[in-house]
């Protein structure tokens, strides 16, 4: 079974294309991610599927709890890049990036959501387990390898 790391959070469209749920502000016209439903002066809007790499780092070790709530064990904890992507609306929003390679990352790149497992947790009593999603940016192109600039004498 799959579920979301949290509710409200994305959709889950049957043709696999998600997109983030936010607010706009009415007054304002200010985004706000994740959305905040709670407000009466505020619309709930999806997100662009796409944008820009602003810029990432990697997470090297397991981060505290709680908040995080995935893998805790610093034996089997694998490292994974971070980033904020601008969106066409006008909002920076911070998520796993499924790449972290350093040589396959550059600021200013195109980047799209995608879903990707965040934990699996055990089922209810024998049940069947429970794969939790969260979202993260994936790169919508590889990135061009960086010629060697020589310098002659």
């Amino acid at each position: 079974m799959k579920l979301p790391v949290a509710e409200g959070l994305f959709t889950w469209p049957p043709d696999g294309r998600p997109q983030l749920i936010a607010s706009r502000h009415r007054g304002t016209g200010a985004v706000t991610f994740p959305a905040d439903p709670a407000q009466d002066d505020v619309d709930e809007i999806l997100l662009s599927r796409t944008g820009t790499l602003f810029t990432w780092t990697t997470q090297q070790f397991v981060p505290p709890s709680p908040p995080y709530t995935g893998e805790t064990d610093p034996a089997s904890f694998e490292a994974y890049a971070v980033g904020y992507v601008e969106l066409p609306e006008g909002i920076l929003v911070e998520g796993r990036l499924t790449e972290s390679d350093p040589e396959l990352l550059t600021i200013g790149q195109q980047m799209e959501l995608v879903l990707v497992p965040f934990v699996e947790r055990p089922g209810a009593d024998g049940g069947p387990s429970r794969e939790i999603l969260t979202f993260a940016f994936a790169p919508v192109a590889p990135v061009a390898p960086v010629a060697s600039q020589g310098v002659e004498a």
